[in-house]
């Protein structure tokens, strides 16, 4: 079991969307206020007349409000301080910015929560897989951080996407988390499951389980030390 506590992404797009409310309206009255006054200052008073039509409506800005609900993703979503300090051990490690890690760590702990998977799992899925190379392909054309199989997958990318999709670093990780979840109910369990996602379901040795356990565990010592430390 995992414990980490993070904003629910209901409050955080309700939050965005406030904002954008907020800040649309500031802009609209900063505006009116200024020309409303070169207008009153000139002698021209019927200026504020035309000023209204530049006022959207309250009714557009709250549609406007809810576009960018739906338009907000996983990344802007904050990282636990779990998320945040596995982070900071993998850009070490495999020499990656915090920046450009940032957004896997943030979606893989939105799809893990709405999977239920450990994030770190996905995390450690990714180190195998791809060492965090985002336009990594394999020789029989799995794609991106988890090296989804485009071939096989295509039906789980949102709608319009084309196979360049795959490369997308968000759409990757939620891909690949929903494959990776559905080969672990398939077989009954974690190892089975991971070797089912790493193509090795008949390796009697489960080596392919067990490079992503150790790298998990790794990530779970990086956590435990800064805790105790």
């Amino acid at each position: 079991m995992f414990t980490s506590t993070v904003f629910p992404l209901s409050m955080l797009r309700l939050s965005a969307a406030a904002s954008s409310m907020f800040q649309k309206f500031l802009m609209f009255a900063g505006v009116f206020f200024v020309l409303a006054l070169v207008g009153v200052q000139s002698g021209n008073p019927t200026m504020l007349d035309g000023l209204k039509l530049l006022m959207p409506e309250s009714e557009d800005v709250v549609l406007d409000a809810e576009a960018d609900v739906d338009e907000i993703d996983p990344t802007s979503e904050a990282l636990s301080a779990r998320m945040r300090t596995a982070m900071n051990y993998v850009s070490r490690r495999y020499h990656v910015a915090p920046d450009a890690l940032q957004p896997i760590f943030a979606t893989a702990q939105t799809a893990g929560r709405q999977l239920h998977l450990d994030p770190l799992l996905i995390i450690a899925v990714i180190g195998i897989e791809s060492r965090f190379n985002p336009f990594s392909e394999s020789v029989v054309g799995a794609k991106g951080l988890m090296q989804v199989m485009p071939r096989y997958h295509q039906d789980k990318l949102p709608e319009d996407a084309d196979q360049s999709a795959f490369l997308n670093p968000v759409i990757n990780v939620q891909v690949g988390a929903k494959v990776l979840q559905e080969s672990i109910r398939r077989n009954g369990g974690l190892e089975n499951g991971l070797q089912q996602f790493g193509g090795a379901i008949t390796d009697p040795a489960r080596r392919y389980a067990n490079k992503v356990l150790a790298e998990k565990q790794r990530l779970e010592q990086a956590v435990q030390h800064v805790r105790t430390t």
